[in-house]
């Protein structure tokens, strides 16, 4: 054999032997499969763990805007419009969404068509072209959000993302993925490129496929992935949250014509306990998303009619105003207890406060009922059957079982498992166990945020009058929660004005 045809057999040894190297990093462990055959889409669902947590200090928002750079912008072999010009036929797309712990690259094609998108997905995760042009592009977007969108269009999703920065101040949770105004500013393509090689590696990321897809996909994939740079990031350690006394109350000053409320608590319970499927019967009693039902709905809007709902969560629920049931791929090690009120008139704002934080203490302090009880698990039985029904959604929730380590069964099964076996003395017990009304923190978004402060502090009380008649029954409550004590301290309340929100 010559010498040249010994290296020839040397290189291609060599390139063997990597990419089967590649394949092999792609352990069953980190692969998630959910076939069906009746099902003539295939979808992807890529993710890698990785989010805001990880943003370095002055980059906030790096993860996020890194996760748009892949899927809202060129790759080496096509420019952004070529991308949208080439998936436009295929009736076909995907995206990223980049939370606090997760980053999930996702997308859905009929499978006649795979041959033609499998080409662009896969590209968008292993050769974005990371181009100027996107990444202004994306930071003005970003930037639209922080300065305009949230502060002067959703006063309601503005007030969660106060409260989750009050409640996480200091810890890796500390800020919203979005990032901040100045931070945002900063980030350039040098940051993108590092943060992409530090975390979208081979051994970060768990594959979900699901639908009509055979195995040759599959390997495919385990073969394309594989070829991504080794590395194992360093582990973010889980939020401590500081210890919250008494109640804490950020007041946003703007001319809001009506005011926005969130308040909670950092709760150490995950899904998947059976704690956690308790609260969740207390939970959705209490103020089940969107659902008329629920006891906050009945006490403020039905009896009162002073909002549009009134809401409870134990785990992160973002875009409540836009989705109906809860949203997949969002997990997080650490976890609030929630309240959300959506607006009401500013001269109720007081009130209405006091009357959500009174249903709370009474729940607390009796516990739920057996009759509460029994309907609200039969409820829950079957609600839950709605929570995915597609094959992307329950590619999703099968991701999330692994992020909370669920095994076997899975949490939408465990869910309906736990409704049947969960009695009473459970749910009181673990309500006992883990809420409380003396320790939380508030977001308010409100004008004359002086005046309610004042309001707040000398528990002054907080009458109130109706347009039309209401049963006595009502009448006679309203004299309790007009004067329901919250004592609130001085130094416990700080205003801001909406302009100071996001900025570093």
């Amino acid at each position: 054999m010559n010498t040249t045809k010994f290296f020839l057999l040397l290189i291609l040894s060599f390139m063997i032997i990597t990419i089967t190297l590649g394949e092999q990093k792609v352990s069953d462990n980190n692969v998630v499969l959910l076939p069906s055959k009746n099902d003539p889409t295939v979808s992807f669902r890529i993710w890698f763990k990785v989010g805001s947590q990880n943003d370095p200090a002055g980059k906030e928002g790096l993860a996020s805007i890194t996760a748009q750079m892949l899927t809202d912008a060129a790759t080496e072999k096509n420019s952004y419009e070529q991308v949208l010009e080439k998936l436009y036929p295929l009736a076909a797309g995907y995206n990223a969404s980049s939370t606090v712990e997760m980053t999930v690259i996702s997308g859905r094609t009929h499978k006649d068509n795979l041959g033609d998108y499998y080409p662009l997905f896969i590209d968008a995760i292993l050769r974005p072209a990371f181009k100027q042009e996107d990444l202004e592009r994306i930071k003005s977007q970003v930037l639209n959000q922080l300065e305009n969108m949230l502060r002067y269009a959703s006063d309601e999703e503005l007030g969660k993302a106060v409260l989750y920065n009050d409640v996480f101040t200091g810890t890796p949770y500390g800020h919203i993925t979005d990032g901040t105004i100045e931070a945002v500013k900063s980030i350039t393509l040098d940051d993108i490129r590092q943060f992409y090689s530090a975390y979208y590696t081979k051994d970060n990321f768990v594959i979900g496929l699901g639908g009509g897809y055979d195995m040759n996909l599959l390997s495919n994939l385990k073969k394309d992935l594989g070829m991504l740079p080794t590395g194992t990031p360093k582990a973010v350690e889980k939020p401590a949250p500081k210890a919250i006394n008494g109640l804490n109350v950020t007041i946003i000053d703007k001319d809001a014509p009506a005011t926005a409320i969130s308040m909670g608590f950092p709760i150490d319970i995950l899904r998947g306990t059976k704690d956690w499927y308790a609260l969740a019967i207390a939970t959705s009693w209490l103020g089940e998303h969107r659902n008329s039902s629920s006891h906050l709905y009945q006490v403020i809007r039905e009896a009162r009619g002073l909002n549009y709902g009134d809401y409870a969560y134990i785990e992160n629920f973002p875009n409540g105003g836009r989705y109906q049931l809860p949203p997949q791929n969002v997990c997080r090690r650490s976890q609030l207890f929630e309240i959300w009120i959506r607006p009401v008139p500013n001269e109720t704002r007081h009130f209405a406060m006091r009357a959500a934080l009174r249903e709370l203490k009474k729940l607390v302090d009796n516990g739920m009922t057996q009759s509460e009880f029994d309907q609200t698990k039969k409820f829950l039985r079957n609600y839950v059957l709605h929570f995915g029904p597609t094959t992307m959604e329950k590619l999703a929730y099968a991701l999330d079982d692994k992020f909370y380590g669920i095994k076997d069964e899975g949490h939408l099964n465990m869910f309906r498992k736990m409704m049947d076996e969960l009695t009473l003395n459970d749910v009181n017990t673990a309500i006992k166990k883990h809420w409380q009304t003396s320790n939380m923190q508030i977001a308010v978004i409100t004008k004359d945020a002086q005046s309610f402060k004042d309001a707040l502090v000398n528990d002054s009380p907080s009458p109130i009058t109706y347009k039309t008649p209401k049963p006595e029954s009502v009448l006679e409550e309203d004299k309790e929660i007009i004067i329901f004590q919250l004592k609130v301290k001085a130094e416990n309340v700080k205003i801001m004005p909406v302009t100071d929100l996001f900025v570093k």
